[in-house]
């Protein structure tokens, strides 16, 4: 019988876990790397150990460092979560060399499934191993790990060398493994798995399907269960090909099955290993804990001969700290406020004041509704993300709403693609023009309340926002009788709520202030001095930082007064535990090179100036 749990994770899935072991009267141990020593799962936890430094490399991937803690803090099993070392067959076995229960599959159901290469052989896949123009496109995939991580979409020969690259060291990064491979690529496919459960007296369960075509930089956004649209003989073929892959390893513990659907073909992608990022909507469907299975099946309890049935649909949105407008850019900063409404389930590893950094996935929660039909728990999640209250750094609030409100996904004719065709549109600003009104207005009351009105004609006055969609200004006059604007009735102001009158319609603002940037409803702003200061000025071709980070690396060869073409790499920065490319903006020369391997930038920082070739 498990009583002392270590988790060897961080963020929402160590919060998540932590909370199942507590509703069980298990007792947690979460460890910690010195940028995550007063995150919440350190605080949620009966206990916590400090794994010196920040960098992955250094704290949760380091497997002698996470049984050592293990040992000290007197835990008697370990539970991986997702990422790190969860699928890590070395960690499995040094955590059952010492003397502690694993809470995931036995090592050599790890080491069959882990490595992709070697599951899709176990499969009777083959991946590609010479590359020709026929074959194109083409995805470059790490044979470690997952989420979407040390994964690059090839269309051209000569781009090839550069995706692996690319790819093997961003997998390096996240897994410890640089290994890839290369695969034919599907387009227009849907990305749909199944969820196995399994126990060590024979008894696999097929968990239904899972959808989760909505993706970014192959990362799931938006994920729903059952799989919309499927017909029963293919749903069947899925759950049996689950269940032979997991037999096929004498698998144990929670699984996912992954495969891309075209039409009615399933085509074998991987066996994860370890519990998935969307677990919450199977669990939604089925009634299960699938952490507290988890525990029961490693403790040696039997499942019962079959799963419990499913009932209605749930869908889950993953919110991020990052601006998909400015190419999925991670976002880092102070979490101000964050909450949903009570009717969806919110999983998070932060809560208010929390701070953002750069170390790793810019994931804040996942929100999960569960209704009895599709469009039901669409409609639900879409009208809870709507009023959410989210104060801090950029986010993808807006696109997740507009993504579950948009015809392709509430008509279940999504694919992989989706955001390679809609994403412009997705995140086009569509800024409520009354907010800037309604933020100036609760600033004059409040200044107003320590000056007297004077019975003269009051001028106008003005104020001016940055938001969405540009800079705005407003207009408004102070009266004996309260204010006045040319656009709106007031009908009521003080400093944390306005609400105005437009067409007859009234629209109720509450105001929240952090300094510089008040939050008038849901609607961001940033109060813009009366007198801009003088912006420094960067010759054209600067390459700035377009967030925090690291740079990794630096196109070999890449000197002062290198020739570079338009679109050309020119070197890498890794934040939130993905690479990005900064590319040369036109064909020319590099007047300078700032940028050196290492380095941690700031948004701003100059990295390069390419001069324009005439």
């Amino acid at each position: 019988m498990i009583t002392s749990l270590l988790i060897a994770n961080r963020g929402e899935i160590a919060c998540r876990i932590a909370r199942t072991c507590s509703e069980l009267g298990i007792r947690t141990v979460a460890v910690h790397s010195d940028a995550d020593e007063n995150a919440l799962h350190t605080r949620v936890a009966d206990s916590a150990v400090r794994l010196p430094g920040s960098a992955p490399a250094d704290t949760y991937l380091r497997d002698d460092l996470i049984v050592k803690a293990a040992l000290a803090a007197g835990a008697d099993a370990v539970h991986p979560g997702y990422g790190f070392l969860s699928e890590n067959a070395g960690f499995a076995r040094a955590v059952q060399d010492a003397g502690l229960v694993w809470i995931g599959p036995p090592p050599e159901a790890i080491e069959a499934m882990a490595s992709k290469t070697r599951a899709k052989e176990l499969m009777g896949v083959e991946p590609l191993r010479e590359v020709t123009e026929a074959d194109l496109p083409v995805l470059v995939k790490a044979a470690a790990g997952g989420g979407g991580r040390g994964m690059r979409v090839v269309r051209r020969l000569a781009d090839l060398d550069a995706g692996l690259a690319a790819a093997r060291a961003e997998a390096a990064s996240a897994f410890g493994d640089g290994e890839v491979f290369v695969e034919p690529y599907v387009e227009g496919g849907r990305h749909v798995e199944v969820q196995v459960l399994a126990d060590t007296h024979g008894t696999v369960w097929a968990l239904g399907t899972r959808d989760c075509s909505l993706q970014r930089r192959h990362q799931k956004v938006i994920e729903e269960a059952p799989a919309p649209g499927l017909t029963a003989g293919l749903a069947e073929e899925l759950h049996a090909l689950a269940v032979r892959a997991a037999r096929a390893v004498d698998y144990v513990g929670a699984g996912t099955v992954e495969f891309l659907v075209a039409g009615e073909r399933a085509h074998f992608l991987e066996m994860n290993t370890r519990l998935q990022v969307e677990h919450p909507v199977t669990e939604a469907v089925f009634g299960l804990d699938l952490v507290a299975e988890q525990i029961r099946v490693a403790e040696g309890h039997a499942l019962p001969a079959g799963p419990p049935p499913a009932r209605g649909h749930a869908v889950e949105a993953r919110l991020y700290a990052e601006d998909p407008a400015r190419e999925w850019a991670p976002q880092t900063g102070r979490l101000h406020r964050l909450a949903v409404p009570d009717a969806v389930r919110l999983d998070t590893g932060f809560t208010d004041g929390d701070a953002i950094g750069v170390h790793y996935d810019p994931m804040l929660a996942k929100v999960v509704a569960h209704a009895p039909t599709r469009a039901e728990a669409i409609r639900k999640l879409a009208s809870a993300l709507d009023r959410a209250v989210i104060h801090g750094p950029v986010t993808n609030r807006d696109l997740l709403v507009r993504s579950l409100r948009h015809e392709e996904f509430t008509q279940a004719r999504m694919d992989t693609g989706f955001y390679d065709r809609h994403l412009p549109a997705l995140t086009t600003p569509a800024p409520d023009p009354h907010a800037p009104l309604a933020a100036a207005l609760a600033d004059a009351y409040g200044r107003s309340r320590f000056g007297g009105w004077r019975n003269l004609p009051s001028q106008p006055q003005t104020k001016r926002y940055a938001m969405a969609g540009g800079e705005h200004e407003v207009r408004y006059r102070h009266t004996r009788d309260g204010f006045e604007t040319d656009t709106a009735r007031v009908t009521h102001v003080d400093a944390g709520l306005v609400i105005l009158e437009v067409d007859g319609v009234r629209h109720r603002y509450e105001i929240t202030r952090y300094g510089d940037h008040v939050h008038a409803g849901p609607t961001p702003l940033t109060a813009l001095p009366r007198f801009p200061a003088p912006t420094a000025q960067h010759a054209p071709g600067s390459l700035l930082a377009p967030m925090p980070g690291t740079v990794v690396r630096v196109a070999e060869g890449l000197t002062e007064g290198s020739e570079v073409e338009a679109g050309q790499p020119l070197l890498w920065l890794e934040a939130m535990k993905m690479q990005h490319r900064i590319t040369a903006p036109v064909r020319g020369v590099v007047s300078a090179l700032h940028a050196i391997p290492g380095q941690q930038v700031e948004p701003g920082t100059l990295l390069a100036v390419v001069e324009e070739t005439p």
